[in-house]
């Protein structure tokens, strides 16, 4: 009896060590894709990830609030919704504003090395 304790605490405690805590995924209904296509709100998005203006929505401060950690882990902490929805982002700036992308990465790479 006393072994199957020993045993449940055991895969108790390795199931909480290697569970991956995931961003909220509260804001996963955004449409990235009306986003992208908007003038006015993906330039919005852009400059409130890039602290060149305020964050308007509560989605953008949520989004901004993870970026920098999401883009370094290669979204790690990403909801499967999150991860399709920053390769969305990357491909639609690498594409169609690749002067935009590369100040984001650089942006990125500096707050990185801020951290380090």
């Amino acid at each position: 009896m006393r072994y199957n304790y020993i045993v449940l605490l055991i895969l108790s405690l390795l199931t909480w060590t290697y569970a991956e805590e995931l961003y909220s995924d509260k804001y996963d209904y955004v449409n990235i894709d009306e986003i992208l296509a908007n003038d006015r709100l993906r330039n919005q998005y852009y400059d409130c990830f890039i602290d060149a203006d305020s964050c308007i929505t509560p989605d953008s401060m949520f989004f901004k609030s993870h970026i920098t950690e999401a883009f370094q882990t290669q979204c790690k902490k990403c909801t499967e919704i999150q991860k399709q929805n920053m390769d969305k982002l990357a491909e639609w700036f690498t594409t169609n504003e690749p002067e935009k992308w590369n100040h984001f990465v650089e942006i990125m790479i500096k707050k990185k090395d801020e951290d380090a």
